[in-house]
């Protein structure tokens, strides 16, 4: 199989410099591209002076995470694309782990390999952890980490496993199920495009695994910080945006609860002073609405089969039950 590692970027010079060395150390064999949205931060004479093994995609503006990748992709024709965020350092053999999982089955779409802290390198990362699982109510969360509780990594999931999502900081897909998919969904923008496009590819019959043996470490925030309220509106617009497309049952109730546990959350926002995260929220529902009819007629166009939900709720479980660990979940129920 041939490999494309493709990292977007948008001005992100300083995370370049820190960490595509490591990527271009550990990854023999694999061809490796940036693919730039406009960046004016020097990024591009950057590439062009250290990097000159590295094929350079120019957009032509910042086309954010989804639109970005879905044009850099079309000029990409390796077997497996390997879309790596800019503040990701890899290390020797991760590559290895990925690939052996995808040559036991040609039916895995897509895979992530186990994605740790930079900054607590004991510790899994939020954005993925050991592989992402959707509840009952279309939440996301990850086996080590439930909402802001994050594991440390003790071995406890050094196993493969079909997963429900993998993680955009560091996702390989084959590229025939990319674009059979028709990548991601650019009216996301950024932030859970990734978990949109495994949900329709699971709709369409294809699994997505986590991969034990490769490891990778994630800086995160690089581009669109935590603390952003930005970050904040597209993870609850786009959270609900793929609940409506994707889900085989009838969404009305499961949105209207959802609806009611995001204005709770509003209010939390509120009540420790993130003012403007509390309006993004209400922005978010209001931007929702807006893209309804077009979610609608995408949704009577997808196949809708495979799905294999958290039946619980994790909200439930995390604020009520007060589990922390994904180990603590029934495991008949994941």
């Amino acid at each position: 199989m041939n490999v494309a590692i493709v990292i977007l970027n948008w001005n992100g010079k300083k995370l370049l410099e820190r960490y595509l060395a490591s990527v271009v150390t550990h990854s023999e064999n694999a061809k490796i591209y940036v693919a730039d949205n406009a960046s004016t931060d020097g990024s591009l004479e950057l590439l062009t002076q250290k990097f000159p093994e590295v094929v350079i995609l120019k957009n032509e503006s910042n086309l954010g995470f989804a639109g970005g990748y879905n044009e850099a992709l079309k000029y990409v024709e390796e077997d497996i694309y390997i879309l790596l965020n800019n503040d990701v350092e890899v290390t020797h053999g991760w590559l290895t782990g990925l690939l052996s999982i995808f040559e036991t089955s040609g039916n895995i779409a897509a895979i992530q390999p186990k994605i740790k802290s930079i900054q607590h390198p004991g510790k899994f990362d939020y954005a993925g952890a050991a592989g992402g699982f959707i509840d009952a109510l279309g939440y996301p969360f990850c086996r080590g980490r439930i909402f802001d509780h994050i594991e440390e990594d003790k071995g406890q999931y050094d196993t493969d496993l079909e997963i429900f999502w993998a993680s955009g900081a560091c996702f390989a897909i084959r590229k025939d199920c990319f674009r059979e998919a028709q990548g991601f969904d650019e009216s996301f923008f950024a932030h859970q495009e990734e978990i949109d496009l495994c949900w329709r590819l699971k709709n369409s019959g294809y699994s997505i695994w986590y991969a034990s043996q490769s490891e990778v470490y994630h800086q995160g925030g690089g581009t669109l910080s935590s603390s952003s309220p930005r970050k904040t509106f597209l993870n609850f617009r786009n959270s609900l945006s793929s609940l409506l497309k994707n889900s085989q049952k009838n969404p009305i109730p499961v949105i209207f609860i959802r609806m009611v546990l995001d204005g709770l959350a509003a209010i939390r926002f509120l009540i420790q002073g993130q003012f403007f995260h509390f309006i993004a929220v209400f922005k978010a529902h209001i931007s929702f609405y807006g893209l309804i009819p077009e979610l609608l007629k995408k949704r009577n166009q997808l196949e809708k089969k495979n799905q294999r939900f958290y039946v619980g709720s994790i909200v439930w479980y995390r604020f009520a039950r007060k589990i922390y660990r994904f180990s603590q979940l029934k495991p008949d129920n994941k």
